[in-house]
């Protein structure tokens, strides 16, 4: 099993300038999962929402091309790619050459699927990838995420690793529906220690979320090691448990790396994806 010690992380590397599916590295999602209390049967829907902003090919003519990728991971694969490993296969295509955009797209599909789901007993698919060229940047939009913003609340926060302790609900009175976000998301990579930041949107329905001790829960994040999507699941799981709402999404937006962002989503419900649109950070 590929472990996240064993990939590119802090290390010096050699980028690739030809096309290189090998590049990719997959993390196997399990062994967080198992440590959140998540078995096989998932107690929730959702993907991961990728944006590459260095994205390059050459055409049939040598002519370097640009644009930017949108990749939407479903949360069923057994695999995350770790992030540098993409960066790293990614800059393979700068200086090799496609007959089109539509081969380029094809190549990436073919190439982050059979990484997504290797070691499954049934080989998926269902990896969404999406190029815009550059006559469509100026319709990429910035938006802020949406909700009640608890960043306005003055509170105390004493707790830099994650404690679920602060999440309360008021299970006595009527139950409400609410959108809650925060700026204060941070963590930092599990393997190199670098600060990850982000801002979280919380949906919900059911007992009214203690404001005060959601955020300070969310900052509680601030020096703890661990990938994008499982900070995401954590959280998801912490507030199902201790607030015990009957519908829950969670949705984070974390600023890019290495020209890649990563924004995972989490839902109890079927419902449509968020629109992958960047905030002011990103």
């Amino acid at each position: 099993m590929s472990t996240p010690e064993q990939s590119q992380l802090g290390k010096v590397s050699a980028y690739p300038d030809r096309y290189d599916a090998a590049q990719l590295y997959p993390i196997a999602r399990a062994p967080n999962r198992s440590a959140i209390g998540v078995g096989a049967t998932l107690p929730f829907l959702g993907a991961d929402l990728w944006t590459a902003f260095e994205l390059g090919w050459l055409n049939r003519r040598g002519k370097p091309q640009v644009a930017l990728g949108h990749f939407t991971v479903p949360c069923e694969t057994p695999n995350i790619i770790e992030s540098k490993s993409f960066k790293l296969y990614l800059g393979s295509f700068n200086n090799t050459q496609f007959d089109d955009v539509d081969a380029v797209q094809a190549c990436l599909r073919a190439d982050l699927n059979e990484a997504l789901w290797r070691g499954a007993p049934v080989p998926g698919s269902g990896v969404g990838v999406r190029i815009l060229m550059p006559e469509l940047f100026d319709r990429e939009p910035i938006h802020e995420l949406d909700g009640i913003n608890l960043d306005r609340l003055d509170v105390e926060c004493t707790q830099y690793t994650p404690a679920p302790e602060l999440l309360r609900a008021d299970l006595d009175q009527q139950p409400v529906t609410e959108t809650l976000c925060s700026r204060l998301l941070k963590s930092n990579c599990l393997v190199t220690g670098q600060p990850d930041w982000g801002s979280v949107q919380i949906s919900y329905s059911g007992p009214q979320i203690n404001q005060e001790g959601l955020l300070q829960y969310l900052v509680s994040f601030r020096n703890h090691n661990e990938f994008h999507e499982q900070c995401v699941e954590r959280i998801y799981m912490d507030i199902w448990r201790r607030c015990k709402p009957a519908k829950l999404a969670v949705y984070a937006r974390y600023t890019r790396r290495g020209g890649l962002d990563i924004n995972p989503f989490r839902t109890s419900w079927p419902q449509a994806l968020p629109r992958n649109v960047r905030t002011a950070r990103q």
